[in-house]
């Protein structure tokens, strides 16, 4: 019998072990406690976007993805010119201004095409060579280029012109006005030249 009691007493404690291994594994599973760090992954905003905080270049209206304006567009322009020539200049000077309608910033660069059409032919303006700036116009702003052309002080009737064909630097697309100006002189190609400056010259000379 006393062999049995040990062995009783045996099961019991090994029984009492293994209820107390069950009961931590069941802690365990119901509480794990802290894993391993890791990374947290990047939440995502309502667009499906990543919401992380990064810093950028916000483009604004009318720019492309380095903030640069795009370049003006004809049907954007408001198109006018003026003479602007002093008595006693022995060149003449129009001011051809473009005034930026669009509703957005938009860059002008160079030169603008220059034709004159007379009752002779139509007569194309060479540029003067000058350095051509790049200017952002913001809406609503404005910037002159100078048409130089030789005055008519011969007494005659001279070369009427009938129009103005202006087209805007890196556009296809013509605007027509009148001529402000006076008649051209009768020459037979060795006289002064037509001439337009770039954007931003119209001041006397080009």
């Amino acid at each position: 019998m006393r062999v049995n009691k040990l062995t009783i007493a045996a099961l019991a404690v090994v029984a009492g072990l293994s209820l107390t291994a069950c009961q931590n594994e069941e802690d365990v599973a119901a509480d794990p406690g802290p894993a391993a760090s890791s990374p947290a992954a990047p939440s995502a905003n309502g667009d499906g976007d990543t919401d992380q905080s990064q810093e950028g270049t916000v483009a604004g209206a009318g720019a492309d993805g380095g903030g640069k304006a795009d370049d003006c567009r004809t049907d954007e322009l408001e198109v006018t010119a003026t003479n602007v020539t002093i008595d006693g200049d022995t060149e003449g000077t129009v001011a051809v201004e473009f005034t930026n309608g669009g509703g957005r910033d938009c860059t002008l660069a160079g030169y603008a095409g220059v034709d004159l059409r007379t009752d002779a032919g139509t007569l194309s303006a060479e540029r003067t060579g000058e350095a051509a700036p790049s200017v952002v116009l913001e809406d609503g702003e404005a910037v002159s280029f100078a048409v130089v052309h030789p005055v008519n002080d011969s007494g005659g009737s001279g070369v009427r012109v009938t129009s103005l064909v202006v087209t805007p630097p890196n556009e296809t697309k013509s605007v027509t006005l009148d001529w402000p100006a006076a008649t051209l002189p009768v020459t037979d190609g060795s006289g002064t030249k037509v001439r337009v400056g770039p954007i931003g010259s119209a001041g006397q000379g080009g």
